[in-house]
């Protein structure tokens, strides 16, 4: 598991070799920060992108050294892997069966609806053939493996060994999808290999307790609304905070304000009827606000519709977009607002209209009972035991 990970895993008794931390150090450089602010658009956007790619293939090679270290003394029945990570071919080192977990519907090809991660319209046609560039994005990432393969692994070259949802006999690979069937167009067909099992939720640790301060600000008055934007949801984390500010106070709402890894950037100061937290788990706070604004990612997704309120979403890249969409569709949510319209009374407005909309209220409570049912990670631990 990355390190910036580790402490999710540990508070729950779960043993975690620590790998580079790819993807959270690669964050932090300037170089990122600036195409994820521009999300990639225009010849700068292009040129920096090429340097993405450049930089974070530097920065995986490392994890991937970690990995194959680990592999070493590893005494593993199952490996369960993202599909961007070479999972499936640690597993055919061991001789063990892999499973590629899913987080977001942008990985398993359906003629359903065209590949999330694509923000282009396009004819149905074309819905299938568009899965493709998620595959091709996790490769220009990644890079090849064929060398890592070779001499981290010992491994020798085989047919289609990069092909994530085959083994090595050529027999197809389970995938989970760890989000709920309701998030998904109606009527969406997977293959019978792509299991959808609902969201994978993780509890508060055992020992976590909440804060004082936010004991007492939840206790002060009427339930607050949740704000957060992840952590690259916007180009500006600093007008985030200064718009959602100026949207609270519009809407006459108390506000919790969670900063998370860095799509708000709050002043030192800020109004009495907001509270700055650093993270807090969504489980336990989603039950106790009366409404989300978040930026659409699909854990954020989960924990909001087990929650059963209404949300606000604010998309920014990925698939971000297609999850507003979806819960507008279910009618958890009003119209979204993109994190480049994004102002304080675009969101004001919305707000207002969540909290008194009662047919979204409804839609909202009903979606929760649909979500919790589904029990996602029971789902999910039971089909992996049946592979062991």
């Amino acid at each position: 598991m990355p390190k910036g990970f580790s402490a999710l895993a540990e508070p729950h008794g779960v043993h975690v070799e620590a790998i580079h931390d790819a993807f959270g150090e690669f964050g932090k450089d300037p170089t990122v920060r600036a195409a994820y602010e521009i999300n990639f658009r225009g010849v700068r956007g292009k040129r920096l992108a090429i340097e993405f790619m450049r930089r974070y293939r530097g920065s995986i090679a490392r994890a991937f050294d970690d990995i194959a270290a680990v592999v070493d003394h590893c005494d593993a029945d199952l490996v369960v892997h993202l599909p961007n990570i070479p999972g499936h071919e640690v597993a055919e080192r061991l001789g063990v069966p892999s499973v590629a977990g899913c987080l977001q519907p942008g990985w398993v090809p359906t003629d359903s609806f065209p590949n999330p991660l694509i923000s282009l319209p396009l004819p149905r046609a074309f819905n299938r053939m568009s899965y493709v560039a998620t595959r091709l994005w996790s490769r220009a990432q990644n890079g090849s493996t064929r060398k890592w393969r070779r001499t981290a692994l010992g491994l020798s070259s085989r047919r289609r060994r990069a092909d994530i949802f085959r083994r090595p006999d050529g027999s197809r690979a389970i995938a989970l999808h760890a989000f709920s069937q309701y998030l998904l167009p109606p009527s969406t067909s997977y293959p019978s290999w792509a299991h959808t099992t609902g969201f994978w939720s993780l509890p508060a640790p055992p020992d976590w307790r909440p804060p004082a301060r936010l004991v007492n600000f939840l206790a002060s008055g009427e339930p607050p609304i949740y704000v957060g934007f992840g952590s690259v949801a916007g180009s500006d984390p600093a007008r985030a905070a200064q718009v959602v500010t100026k949207a609270v106070k519009q809407a006459g709402v108390r506000a919790l304000l969670v900063k998370g890894w860095g799509g708000i950037r709050s002043a030192q100061e800020t109004p009495d009827d907001i509270l700055v937290l650093d993270d807090v788990p969504f489980e336990w706070l989603f039950s106790r606000v009366s409404l989300i604004v978040h930026h659409g990612g699909v854990g954020t997704i989960g924990a909001a519709l087990a929650s059963g309120r209404p949300q606000v979403v604010c998309p920014f890249m990925y698939e971000q977009p297609f999850t507003a969409r979806r819960m507008h569709a279910i009618g958890v949510a009003p119209p979204p607002i993109s994190q480049t319209e994004l102002t304080a009374d675009s969101l004001a407005s919305a707000i207002r209209e969540a909290l008194t909309d009662r047919s979204s209220i409804y839609r909202a409570e009903e979606a929760g009972d649909l979500v919790r049912s589904e029990r996602g990670t029971a789902v999910a631990v039971k089909i992996l035991e049946s592979l062991t």
